[in-house]
């Protein structure tokens, strides 16, 4: 028996559209021949096949190598969806809005770190709430949690947790414009009040890495990364609010769909029109979340500044602790690309995905721009990370997207089947990296081999491309909820 997914170019795999009735255009997936093997496994080659079915849907359904099964999407899975004729879909943003990441950078060096590492660690740990459920010391609610969800990380900014420069260095300037709080459910409200500034649990964590390997030097010099420097990345969402937008809109809109004569082969991939009432509620509500991730990242940022000073007794800014940047995973938003010579708007949808923008794009800070917009792909906790700029062929072949991971090849349950009776923080601390954790399963649930192999997701997406090496990263010490 053929397999449903063939191999059309080093790294390029499509599913035709003769696989599934219904599809309006091929599933394209980036691999290699070991990961395929993996994902046809999964069978989230199949989630790929559904989101072609959906209106509006331009070129390709896509999915990059970190691909495991999701709700709706793959978790890894974009598309790009014409904003006239289009849909959205919660289930192609996920629950998790605006999970992302950035990196704060400093002119510290391993040998300054290491002998105060375990304090930092704690430090941080002590700083910044943790775990499920955390609330953190911001309470906002009302007038005040309105304008968290409307400006996003320049509230933050304003009322003390950063610098101006954080703002500039986030992907949309760390606010998406829309955001209608009047969209959000109270239960949604509700869990907003106490979380701004909040880690969370799962897969989140704040890591401080190593620099161990620079592969471009004039970009990393741009970027202020050098061998042995020490960075701390912090990666978090929009905490219970983004869950609830999620929850109430994925479900909510699966009666509804009949209304625009709209059928999909999983309920999951509920959606409306991007220019329906439905779909413009849900986009406000997305919007506000977003937001939300982006005033929570700024917030533990400024305590992981505040870490820093109170262990090493200067000052952040004569730490050089200054944000390289930060990008979303799992969020729709609105951009244009060339499509055939002519240049349109669409509404990409990235679920487990990196914006990965080309050079020269005016959407990447001027510092930046004439390399491409920084690209922060995470490891976890035991793991390398990744710093890498997008390309020109990004802007070809993936509507400006890569990987934003590793990607699961366990599901948490088996992660913690396979760990029965290991003490995961003392395997870590025998490879140098320390470890403080808030839940019970946390760590093992997180288990290195939990996940693919980063080095080689990151091969496939440098050799697909789509993303250029910039540096690499170790973990030397972790907090995770």
């Amino acid at each position: 028996m053929s397999s449903p997914v063939q191999k059309i170019a080093d790294y390029k795999y499509q599913i035709n559209t003769d696989y599934q009735n219904g599809m309006r255009v091929p599933g394209v997936i980036f691999a290699d021949d070991r990961l395929i093997e993996h994902i046809i496994s999964d069978n989230a080659f199949k989630q790929v096949a559904n989101v072609a079915t959906l209106p509006g849907v331009e070129r390709a359904s896509m999915a990059m190598p970190d691909i495991h099964w999701g709700y709706g999407f793959p978790i890894g899975g974009f598309a790009a969806m014409d904003a006239e004729s289009g849909v959205v879909s919660p289930g192609g943003v996920g629950s998790d809005i605006n999970c992302g990441v950035r990196l704060l950078r400093s002119d510290l060096t391993a040998q300054e770190v290491r002998p105060r590492l375990e304090k930092l660690i704690d430090t941080l740990y002590a700083l910044v709430p943790c775990g499920v459920g955390s609330t953190g010391k911001i309470r906002t609610t009302g007038k005040d949690l309105d304008k968290v969800l409307t400006k996003g990380a320049k509230w933050a900014v304003d009322n003390g947790y950063g610098w101006n420069e954080d703002v500039e260095r986030t992907e949309e300037n760390g606010c998406i414009a829309g955001a209608d709080p009047k969209a959000l459910s109270q239960r949604a409200l509700k869990r907003g009040y106490e979380q701004v500034g909040t880690l969370g649990s799962g897969n989140h964590f704040l890591e401080v890495q190593l620099v161990e390997e620079i592969f471009d030097e004039a970009v990393a010099d741009a970027f202020g990364l050098f061998a042995g420097q020490i960075c701390c990345m912090i990666h978090s969402g929009s905490r219970g609010l983004g869950y609830q937008v999620c929850e109430d809109f994925a479900k909510g809109l699966i009666p509804r769909m009949s209304n625009y004569g709209i059928t999909v082969p999983d309920r999951q991939l509920a959606c409306a029109p991007i220019n329906s009432s439905d779909g413009k509620r849900y986009l406000a509500a997305m919007a506000c979340a977003a937001n939300y991730a982006w005033a929570n990242r700024q917030a533990i940022m400024h305590w992981c500044r505040e870490a820093f000073e109170q262990v090493f007794g200067r000052g952040a800014a004569k730490l050089g602790l200054h944000m390289l940047y930060d990008v979303a995973h799992n969020i729709a938003k609105f951009e244009e690309h060339e499509v055939g010579g002519k240049t349109r708007k669409f509404l990409v949808h990235r679920k487990g995905a990196t914006r990965a923008f080309g050079p020269n794009r005016k959407e990447i800070p001027e510092k930046y721009r004439k390399f491409g917009q920084p690209v922060i792909i995470p490891g976890d906790m035991g793991t390398a990370s990744y710093i890498l700029t997008g390309t020109d062929g990004a802007m070809r072949e993936t509507f400006g997207s890569t990987c934003h991971g590793a990607g699961r090849q366990m599901s948490r349950k088996a992660a913690i089947r396979a760990t029965s009776g290991r003490r995961i923080d003392e395997e870590l601390k025998s490879k140098g990296i320390y470890t403080r954790w808030r839940g019970r399963d946390t760590l093992r649930e997180e288990v290195p081999e939990a996940y693919k192999n980063i080095d080689h997701v990151v091969e496939v997406v440098e050799g697909a491309g789509i993303s250029k090496k910039v540096a690499r990263l170790l973990p030397m010490g972790v907090v995770k909820g």
